[in-house]
């Protein structure tokens, strides 16, 4: 009897838990994709933050470099924001 209890508590706090836990908010995506073409089709990695970075990814591999068609800046802050001192 009692370990039916224990086994009641445990999963009514596992159910509690994971009812409230919430996913991460931090998405990064990246500017620019490499494209790697092959007879296979292919593959394609959108984590270079600038033009260079996935020019030097391709270099001696093959493919070509495109904008990342997910990308969204970062919106500008209002010009009238205070600084934000640490």
């Amino acid at each position: 009897m009692r370990m039916i209890r224990v086994l009641t508590l445990l999963a009514t706090a596992a159910v509690v838990f994971s009812a409230s836990a919430k996913p991460s908010a931090a998405m990064v995506i990246y500017p620019w994709c490499a494209e790697y073409g092959g007879k296979m089709g292919g593959s394609e990695n959108c984590g270079f933050v600038n033009f260079r970075q996935c020019l030097a990814t391709i270099a001696g591999n093959g493919g070509w470099c495109k904008p990342n068609p997910w990308y969204t800046p970062y919106p500008q802050p209002p010009s009238g924001a205070k600084p934000i001192w640490r």
